[in-house]
Formats: structure tokens, C-alpha cells, sequence
């Protein structure tokens, strides 16, 4: 009997997991649409998802803030063009409080493992706690940059110095006058190696493959821009569109002509020659590859961080790290204090194993043996009511995350208007329909700069397969998610 009780007070028509964008985005539509019978599930004691996790020096948006927002929620009071992180996070929390969403937050509750139960067609959720939930529909909104990659460096677990990765950064430990390394000089890196270059005594920067960085064109928004955006919204949707624009006309060259990219490479070379006046330094920040096959950076400070005396970029691979030292291929000892990950994340891996069943007991981890793949980037054949934000292949090389973010929403939104209309239980997207979607999503990939750019990305899994680029236009996918296509559903 007891069973029975638990079961029916822990009952819920929709049941989300992490209140970063996508999570509080949904939440927020569904309050808006009426729709109160939902709990969103957030393992830690407050919102904001990515930017709550990261909190390292420095971290900024290399999205415009203007668009780099909800639509139903533009803030007039944008400090930055970029904003920093601390300042989106509280625009998130902000957000949960005034759209009234955080009574149906669940702080400190971790979802450990997720079934489908067929006869009663609805998922059971298991807390890290030992609870139990049950729900009908279940979106995971965890985001594909939510779990750290760390490299597998022999001797690393036996540094006896301060490890930590730049997304679990260590606050307590004082940088300044240790000798630092840091490994890896992507997204994250180059916006905190300019904040502990002037610190550090010495920081080592070990960087595999140099990125391609453009100058980024930020300022203080000003005063009279903050009145108008209060005064007038009219213009704060104007400067949004302008924005949205500008960042879709560069899809071309990701998507269709790679050559193009020739253009925007030769601005970043000027930049280097610019930033840097040491030839050999150019030299070995200057890629090899067509730009944008890997995540194109923004950055004013990172060259300028590198040009220091007391910064040595290491190009050799790394052997092993000693106890107090990392080593490099060609015998080099490096003498360091802390060793500081700047390896981003699991990006091609959405999901870690065991958390999510499907039908017949599938882990979703098992049903992606070539790779990770969904319908819409939102569906899963043989999960069926399941909907994912930020899915495979909804990722982008030019433009605002929260804008796809939104089309997914609107799809999730209109599945269960559309549940309701038709007195559909469940649905479960057919597997032909998915395996369809994914041969068109590869042909079209084929041809884009991050799969003929010449170079490894962690956009693409072990096997070359591109699981985490969108190869086209935002609006063609809001094209697509507009309305939910019922027709290509199983009904269950």
C-alpha cells in the first residue's frame, strides 16, 4: 500500500529536468499556456544551468545579449553588448522568479535514472534521494555542455599540486605568484588565461591545435541605449532583429560555401599580426585549417595574455604529469603549482549511460552505438513522450542557442496541445521517419566547413560522425519545429 501512496503524490503531467535555458523556457511557456501540473527537477540549490556551473574568471557570452535571450523576456538593462556570466545567470533567475515558475522547482533533486513504464505509459523518475516520480511527458534540459571532458594524461590523478577543471573552478586556492599550467585553448581558456596571465608567476599554455580568434566587438551599453530599451521596447526588438540577422548571413559559409570562410580568416590572421609581434609566436597560434571547422572564439585580450613574458604557449603533446611537473613528448620538464583543465566537455555524448530507458528497458546511450542522433534533434524512436533540448545536431557555429533553444520549446508545446486535441496518451516517433531525418542531416553535413575543414572538433564523436551541429539556417529549423508533426508518431 505503501507503494501506492508514494506513487500517487508523486505524480506529474510534465516532468523537466535542469532549469538552465531550456528548462526555465519551457516551465515559463507552460505557465503562460496554463498549464500547471509540471516539476522541473534541478539537482543543485539554484537556476541557471550553464551559468551557474561555470564560474571561472573572466567567462563572458560570445552571443550578443539582445539575442542571447528569451524573446518573451528581453531585459533593457544589458550591462555589455557581451554579457559576462554572472550577469546571465541572474537575468535566468530573475526570469524563474517573475514568471513565477520557482514553486514548481525541485532544488537538490537529482534525477539518477529515468524508465519508461509501458503498461501505465508514463516515465518513473528516481532521485538521488531514493524518491520516486512519476510523469507522462518527461524533457530532459540538461544541455550538452553540462558534463566536464577530462583527458586521460597518465599520472594526472597523482599531482600533488591543485587540479581542477575551468567548469569546477577552484575559488578557494590563491593563483597569484604559483606557476600554472593550463591545458587546452578553447571557449573557456581564452577567456580566463588573459585573467590569471597578469597573476601567475608562470602559466604554461599546452595547446593541441590553435584556435581561430576574431576580435570581438563589445562595449558598455550606453545610458541613452538603456532609455531608449525601457522607453521604447520597440527598439530593443529592432537592435534583436538587426543582431539575429547579421549572425544568420554568416550561415552560408558554414554551411554551403566553406570557401567563403577564406574572407573572415584573413580579418583573424590581421588580428594575430595586430596582437602579436613575435614571429614565432604568430606562427604557433596561426591554424592550419579552414576557419570555422573548429568553434570560431572572440576575444581582445587572449593574444595580448600570450605575448607576455611570463607565458610560455607549449605546442608539444604532453606525455605524462609528474608530481609537482608536466612532461611533454620532447622531455621537457614543466615545473608547475596547479594544473588547470580547459578541456570542455562531453559534447558528443548528451546522455550518460544508465539514466534513461526506453521501451524494452534501452538505454539511450545503447540505441546510439554509430553516434547520437534524434528526430528534430528533439525525439528519440523507442523513447517514447520523451523530448530533449539541445539534442543531437541542434548545435550552431553562428548564432544564439537560446533562439533554437525556443523552436524546440514551441515543438514540445504544440506535441502536447495536440496530445490533448487527440486524446493521444503517448507518442513514440517512428524509427523510419528518425533514420530518414538523420541521412538527410549527414548529406547535408558532408558538405559544411566542419566536416570538410581539415580538422578534429568535438563537434564530431571518435568515428568522424558530426552529432552536434544544426548544417543550415535557425529559421529553416523553426521552420520545421513550428507545428508537431503527429503524423510521423507512433500513437501508444
Amino acid at each position: 500500500m505503501q507503494n501506492v501512496v508514494q506513487r500517487s503524490t508523486n505524480r506529474t503531467d510534465v516532468a523537466i529536468i535542469g532549469s538552465g535555458f531550456s528548462g526555465l523556457g519551457l516551465a515559463i511557456r507552460l505557465k503562460q499556456e496554463a498549464r500547471d501540473d509540471f516539476i522541473v527537477f534541478e539537482k543543485a540549490q539554484s537556476v541557471g544551468g550553464t551559468w551557474r556551473e561555470n564560474h571561472y574568471p573572466g567567462i563572458a557570452c560570445d552571443v550578443q545579449s539582445h539575442l542571447y535571450s528569451f524573446s518573451f523576456a528581453p531585459n533593457p538593462e544589458w550591462s555589455r553588448m557581451y554579457s559576462p556570466g554572472p550577469e546571465i545567470r541572474r537575468y535566468l533567475e530573475r526570469c524563474a522568479a517573475d514568471f513565477g515558475v520557482l514553486p514548481h522547482v525541485r532544488f537538490g533533486a537529482q534525477v539518477v535514472r529515468a524508465d519508461w513504464l509501458a503498461t501505465d505509459r508514463c516515465w518513473q523518475l528516481q532521485l538521488a534521494n531514493g524518491e520516486l516520480h512519476y510523469a507522462r511527458v518527461l524533457v530532459a534540459g540538461m544541455g550538452g555542455l553540462s558534463r566536464p571532458a577530462i583527458p586521460q594524461i597518465p599520472g594526472l590523478a597523482q599531482f600533488q599540486g591543485v587540479a581542477f577543471h575551468s567548469a569546477e573552478w577552484n575559488h578557494d586556492y590563491d593563483l597569484r605568484g604559483k606557476r600554472v599550467a593550463v591545458i587546452g585553448t578553447g571557449a573557456s581558456a581564452i577567456q580566463f588565461v588573459p585573467q590569471l596571465a597578469p597573476q601567475a608567476a608562470q602559466l604554461h599554455l599546452f595547446q593541441r591545435t590553435p584556435p581561430w580568434v576574431m576580435a570581438k566587438p563589445d562595449r558598455p551599453v550606453t545610458s541613452t541605449e538603456h532609455w531608449l530599451f525601457r522607453r521604447f521596447p520597440a527598439t530593443q526588438k529592432l537592435a534583436r532583429a538587426a543582431i539575429y540577422c547579421t549572425l544568420e548571413s554568416r550561415a552560408p559559409g558554414f554551411t554551403l560555401l566553406p570557401g567563403a570562410m577564406k574572407i573572415a580568416q584573413n580579418l583573424a590572421i590581421a588580428h594575430i599580426r595586430r596582437q602579436i609581434a613575435d614571429p614565432s609566436l604568430r606562427a604557433k597560434v596561426t591554424p592550419t585549417y579552414t576557419m570555422g571547422c573548429k568553434r570560431i572564439l572572440l576575444s581582445n585580450d587572449y593574444y595580448p595574455a600570450l605575448a607576455r613574458s611570463n607565458v610560455n604557449v607549449v605546442t608539444e603533446a604532453i606525455r605524462e604529469v609528474r608530481a609537482n611537473a608536466v612532461v611533454t613528448v620532447d622531455g621537457a620538464v614543466h615545473e608547475v603549482d596547479a594544473i588547470i583543465l580547459g578541456t570542455g566537455f562531453q559534447a558528443t555524448d548528451p546522455m550518460p549511460p544508465g539514466v534513461i530507458f526506453g521501451r524494452n528497458a534501452l538505454d539511450i546511450v545503447a540505441a546510439w552505438q554509430t553516434g547520437a542522433e534524434a528526430y528534430l534533434g528533439t525525439t528519440v524512436a523507442g523513447f517514447p513522450n520523451l523530448f530533449m533540448m539541445m539534442g543531437p545536431n541542434t548545435g550552431l557555429g553562428h548564432s544564439s542557442m537560446v533562439y533554437m533553444i525556443e523552436s524546440q520549446i514551441q515543438y514540445t508545446l504544440d506535441a502536447l496541445r495536440v496530445m490533448q486535441q487527440q486524446k493521444i496518451q503517448a507518442v513514440d516517433v517512428l524509427a523510419g521517419v528518425q533514420a530518414s531525418f538523420n541521412h538527410w542531416l549527414q548529406a547535408r553535413l558532408r558538405r559544411t566547413v566542419w566536416n570538410s575543414g581539415g580538422c578534429q572538433s568535438w563537434y564530431r564523436n571518435a568515428a568522424g560522425k558530426n552529432v552536434v551541429l544544426w548544417p543550415g539556417f535557425t529559421w529553416q529549423f523553426r521552420q520545421r519545429t513550428r507545428h508537431f508533426d503527429v503524423q510521423n508518431y507512433q500513437k501508444l
